[in-house]
């Protein structure tokens, strides 16, 4: 059933509050979108609007493609670097975060602009846990016009959409795929759950037998956990959590790796500062989860995919990345019609 009518006007800060029936509507209008971009034929859905993109992490896939797609859709997006804005901070939080109080960013963009599209995490942040999404949902709060998750420190949703359309293009659809999300070894410590926390989420709610591997101590957070324990009840899938990569790789269909740090030892969970030594111990034993050829035998024929950027010759060896299994670009290109059908459905 098409959910079109419940989509007009909504936020998007996580997966978590949307239902199957929506996902699939975004996804169905993502693959009219791209047809129509392949055959050259661009709708101006979104004519003469605005999307304010505040992003305080640079990317170079999400900004172009949600430019991109606006550009598209016939609108336009702004691109507001932080540092040449008054930076929108959280009330009482404005010496550490910020000069201007997110109400105030919300209700001056709101009455000027269509969206507001958001990315926040990490070190702009002081590497505060969760404070990237509390920001979002403050714009949420303050905006009537919709807000978008371009990335913050526990979820990147568009990024997961884009996933699930390469997934059902290479498969052909959902049922009984073997879904493994799984961690990868990477020189950096200083990783993020977003993109790892989305791509479950998404996968258990399309009902996929979903797996996420990864080295004990990289717990994901317990809220997504159970989530993911009542989309597969409900969608006819399966979760299953192992700390044995082999393991997770056998019989898998896709493989969507990714490293990611312990939210354990991030404040405020850990204190007032991270504790990145902590996570540093965690990676050094797991050295050897990198996605080589020798991995990917294990699979059912299966898929392989990463959010990009990647760690080449850590997190995956360039022959499987370039080789004739990978999606990652597929994707990553996937971005673009994933935003654009979100935008569309929105901000229309």
């Amino acid at each position: 059933m098409l959910a079109k009518n419940t989509l007009r006007g909504r936020d998007m800060m996580t997966l978590m509050d949307f239902s199957r029936d929506e996902i699939e509507t975004i996804l169905d209008v993502a693959f009219d979108l791209k047809r129509d971009f392949l055959l050259g034929r661009l709708d101006d859905l979104l004519k003469n609007k605005t999307l304010f993109m505040i992003m305080f992490n640079p990317s170079l896939r999400t900004r172009n493609s949600f430019e991109a797609g606006m550009t598209q859709l016939g609108g336009h997006a702004h691109y507001l670097e932080p540092g040449k804005i008054y930076t929108p901070a959280l009330a009482g939080d404005e010496v550490a975060y910020g000069t201007e109080r997110v109400a105030d960013v919300a209700r001056v963009l709101n009455g000027i602009g269509h969206g507001i599209a958001l990315r926040v995490f990490g070190a702009p942040l002081d590497w505060v846990y969760g404070k990237g999404q509390q920001i979002g949902r403050e714009f949420c709060e303050w905006a009537d016009i919709p807000v978008f998750n371009m990335g913050d420190d526990r979820f990147h949703p568009t990024q997961a959409l884009a996933d699930m359309m390469a997934t059902k293009e290479v498969k052909g659809g959902f049922k009984g795929v073997k879904y493994t999300m799984c961690f990868a070894y990477s020189p950096s410590v200083k990783r993020q759950m977003a993109v790892t926390h989305s791509s479950i989420v998404a996968a258990t709610l399309m009902g996929m037998d979903v797996t996420l591997c990864y080295p004990e101590g990289l717990d994901v957070e317990e809220e997504v956990e159970q989530r993911c324990r009542e989309n597969s009840k409900k969608h006819g899938g399966s979760f299953k959590i192992v700390h044995d990569r082999k393991e997770g790789l056998t019989g898998a269909h896709i493989v969507n790796s990714k490293s990611w740090g312990g939210i354990k030892f991030l404040p405020p969970l850990c204190g007032d500062k991270p504790k990145f030594e902590e996570t540093e111990k965690i990676y050094e034993k797991a050295r050897d989860w990198i996605i080589d050829d020798e991995a990917m035998s294990w699979t059912d024929d299966g898929y392989y995919t990463h959010c990009l950027p990647c760690d080449r010759g850590f997190e995956v060896t360039d022959s499987v990345l370039d080789g004739p299994q990978s999606m990652a670009f597929r994707e990553a290109q996937n971005l673009l019609h994933a935003r654009k059908a979100l935008m569309a459905l929105t901000m229309a």
